[in-house]
């Protein structure tokens, strides 16, 4: 057995069976249960070494060749691995309570293995590549069958297809940079092109126009994956290429660039965010600003980028999940998410909205919460380089606590004779108890995340330096 087979291979089957071989009410289970699996194997057994269980011994291949590149996941992708696919698991068992589990598990799961393995491919930039075909796969999640897709799921994919070329043809000049180092006009063009391809994938101020309308034209939970998803790994690959190309980071005008888009995206998401009168729009403007953070950290020149970035990343899915659910309980209450219509909501669905506002909270870096020791690190280390930028992050995060100030007004204006209710099921209940606990689990004891931050970061030797 070989790890890109176990991990990439395994669940696109998985999800293909699933698909169209089981039944909605179970399919959660499976997803969840698969998931988990692969996490757990990828945290228990190392890669390219012998474990014996027994009389038995097991060694997990990292590589294999399919029609003529390889895929590769050496040990130090286990930890990488333990987090795609335990976030992965969170996603799916909570598809059972948001109602929309069969479509949204077998695709995820087939997502992932595809995201996976824009991590493995060699070369690496067919990643690009894969990154699309994984984009359009979320089309079914977020547009039912038989209708339209809406505007922003089609702006979405818009923006996602013109990144790829550019992705690549800039990959294609920067092995001409490398062949003849001299050629400094090749090396320019090569790192705009580049920028132009993350500016597209990021979706970057004013590209990111496609998130609070995807947020607002469809299914909550769906779009809330998506928004999970895509940014994280396309922040691994980001990763990856400056990594291969450090060089691109260690000019000046580059890594200015990376993080004045961060800064930017920072501030507009959370000024936006604070202007909205709909629930889904203001999730949508609060991923738009952790967005800019992840390029922020990526572009501080420093060597704690890649730690800052996976220090964002590792919480960012269990704040997106619970996020979402509460998002889908609302909306299941109320059929639209606008301010007029949550109204007073906190007296049947009091849980939900608990829930809904400490994500959103966290989201902000609110004290004690799982997002503040990320921005803590984050603006000790941009406020050393400038504090021009730190002022204008610290804006933008001011402008999602707002913007969660205006939603809690909304959904706590009832009529005096309302009478307090909880009608979430016991098991949308549990999930969302559970999930706000870990929020404040991670937000009060941050050095759980030590293992993984110990590990991650190693991946990515080059930026480190």
């Amino acid at each position: 057995m070989s790890a890109p087979i176990l991990w990439i291979a395994v669940p696109f089957i998985a999800g293909v069976l699933i698909l169209f071989f089981f039944r909605e009410e179970y399919v959660a289970y499976l997803g969840g249960a698969a998931a988990t699996a692969l996490a757990l194997i990828a945290f228990v057994i190392p890669i390219d070494a012998a474990l014996l269980l027994g009389g038995i011994s097991i060694k997990i291949a990292p590589s294999v060749e399919v029609f003529g590149r390889s895929f590769s996941l050496p040990a130090a992708d286990a930890p990488l691995l333990t987090m795609i696919y335990g976030s992965a698991a969170l996603w799916f068992f909570g598809a059972k309570v948001s109602r929309s589990a069969h479509r949204f598990v077998a695709l995820g799961l087939i997502i992932c293995a595809l995201l996976t393995a824009s991590i493995a491919v060699e070369p690496f930039l067919y990643a690009a590549l894969l990154l699309e075909i994984a984009a359009m796969l979320t089309i079914p999640l977020l547009a039912p069958l038989y209708q339209k897709p809406s505007r922003g799921v089609i702006r979405f994919l818009v923006y996602q297809t013109l990144a790829m070329p550019f992705i690549l043809f800039s990959g294609w000049l920067l092995a001409g940079a490398e062949a003849s180092p001299a050629d400094v006009n090749a090396a320019i063009q090569s790192g705009l092109l580049a920028l132009m391809g993350f500016a597209f994938l990021f979706s970057v101020f004013p590209l990111y126009s496609w998130i609070p309308q995807i947020m607002e034209e469809t299914a909550p939970y769906a779009a809330g994956f998506l928004l999970w998803a895509l940014p994280t790994f396309t922040a691994i690959f980001a990763l990856g290429f400056f990594e291969r190309y450090i060089w691109l980071l260690n000019t000046p005008q580059i890594a200015a660039a990376i993080l004045f888009s961060g800064v930017l995206m920072t501030a507009s998401g959370g000024l936006f965010a604070a202007a909205q009168r709909h629930l889904g729009r203001i999730f949508g403007y609060a991923v738009v600003a952790e967005v800019g953070l992840i390029l922020v950290a990526l572009g501080l020149h420093s060597s704690e980028s890649a730690n800052l970035v996976f220090l964002i990343v590792l919480p960012r899915s269990l704040e997106l999940s619970v996020y979402a659910l509460a998002l889908s309980v609302v909306k299941g209450a109320a059929y639209r998410l606008s301010f007029d219509d949550v109204k007073g909501l906190i007296r049947k669905y009091p849980i939900a909205v608990g829930a809904l506002i400490v994500a959103h909270l966290s989201l902000a870096g609110f004290p004690l919460l799982a997002g503040f020791p990320s921005r803590l690190a984050l603006w000790r280390e941009l406020s050393a380089q400038s504090l021009t930028a730190a002022f204008w992050v610290f804006f933008g995060m001011a402008g999602l606590i707002v913007a969660a100030a205006r939603a809690l007004s909304a959904l706590v204006a009832a009529d005096d004779d309302a009478k307090w209710q909880i009608n979430e099921s016991w098991i949308q209940s549990l999930m969302l108890g559970l999930g706000v606990l870990g929020i404040f689990i991670l937000g009060m004891f941050p050095q759980m995340l030590a293992p993984f931050l110990a590990n991650l970061p190693q991946l990515f030797e080059r930026l480190a330096q």
